[in-house]
């Protein structure tokens, strides 16, 4: 399995909820059409309202690429670029202990 954390800081209270729109529209073809996508959480954080963070599990390799290449992956990273004051900060993390996930 591979995780990955996934920062990103909005440029405004307008992009924010821009960002969570095309969040909320992403998800459910995330959902349908990626099977090696385990996890997809999306977040955001308390105290800071300009911030969110995904929490994402994958199958393997091939899974991430496959979430990469999809139409509405791509569409999504297109419109939400703008959005962005800094590029996200992507963390590729080793899994430990963890509920509701295969054992990996």
């Amino acid at each position: 399995m591979i995780g990955i954390v996934v920062r990103f800081d909005l440029v405004d209270p307008t992009a924010a909820r821009r960002f969570d729109e095309l969040t909320d529209d992403v998800v459910p073809a995330i959902t349908a059409g990626e099977p090696g996508t385990l996890v997809y959480a999306t977040q955001a954080v308390v105290g800071d309202p300009l911030a969110r963070v995904f929490y994402e599990v994958y199958a393997d390799d091939d899974a991430l690429q496959a979430h990469e290449d999809a139409p509405h992956v791509q569409q999504f990273h297109a419109l939400k670029a703008p959005l962005l004051r800094v590029p996200p900060r992507v963390e590729h993390v080793v899994l430990g202990a963890a509920t509701g996930l295969p054992p990996g």
